[in-house]
């Protein structure tokens, strides 16, 4: 996997994820995205029947999981212990939720890895993304995950950049990452681990670990007791 990227994301994928041998397989983290799918319905054929139950083809819940009846999930899909899927909450193919999730009224999940403890709660789109160790996002936060112009994404990160030649990437978001209300993530962006995004931005491009990103290039370093 490359240190490059993921040593500012995502301090331990071997505890916080049942995605810990794709991402430590794959050269890039969102090169995982491609292959999720065919992932989820591997491994949930090896989960063990006392704690997980298929309940339809190629979605498996753990028995300790809370899923509302307004939910939609469709494979394949693997839902953690004790996550809580809400009223409406649509999610619609290629997801891994972790353990301990919220996943929140309306919210539409595609195409994605979430870690344990990440919260999604109210109104959100995560597609072709990955979010870590409890990230969490405010009402109506999202990941926009295609270009205007359909081209490919390009991922950029301490000023180096990698062609993706994937015209659909949404967000890599560190552990702890905090993501204000109506925010929009742009394709291809990355928030370090611990930072924080103020409500109401469009943010492209990389943001630092431990950083208070304020929008139009004001990004601050968090203070330790932050």
């Amino acid at each position: 996997m490359a240190d490059r990227i993921t040593h500012h994301l995502w301090q331990d994928t071997r505890l916080f994820t049942l995605a810990f041998p794709l991402l430590q397989q794959t050269a890039q983290p969102w090169e995982a995205l491609r292959s999720l799918g065919e992932f989820i319905r591997a491994l949930g054929k090896t989960l063990p029947a006392d704690e997980y139950e298929q309940i339809t083809d190629g979605v498996w819940v753990a028995r300790t999981a809370h899923i509302t009846s307004s939910a939609c999930i469709q494979g394949p899909c693997i839902i953690g212990h004790d996550t809580e899927v809400r009223h409406a909450a649509f999610i619609r193919g290629s997801a891994l939720v972790g353990d301990g999730v919220v996943v929140g009224n309306s919210t539409e999940l595609k195409n994605c890895i979430l870690f344990d403890g990440v919260q999604v709660p109210h109104f959100n789109y995560i597609g072709d993304s990955i979010l870590g160790y409890r990230a969490h996002f405010g009402a109506g936060a999202i990941t926009s995950n295609v270009k205007s112009d359909r081209s490919d994404i390009t991922v950029c990160i301490e000023g180096g950049q990698f062609v993706t030649r994937q015209r659909k990437i949404g967000a890599l978001v560190g552990d702890l990452v905090e993501v204000g209300c109506n925010s929009v993530l742009n394709p291809g962006t990355v928030i370090g681990r611990e930072s924080v995004i103020y409500p109401c931005l469009s943010v492209r491009g990389y943001v630092d670990e431990r950083c208070i990103y304020k929008g139009n290039g004001n990004v601050a370093p968090k203070r330790p007791s932050q």
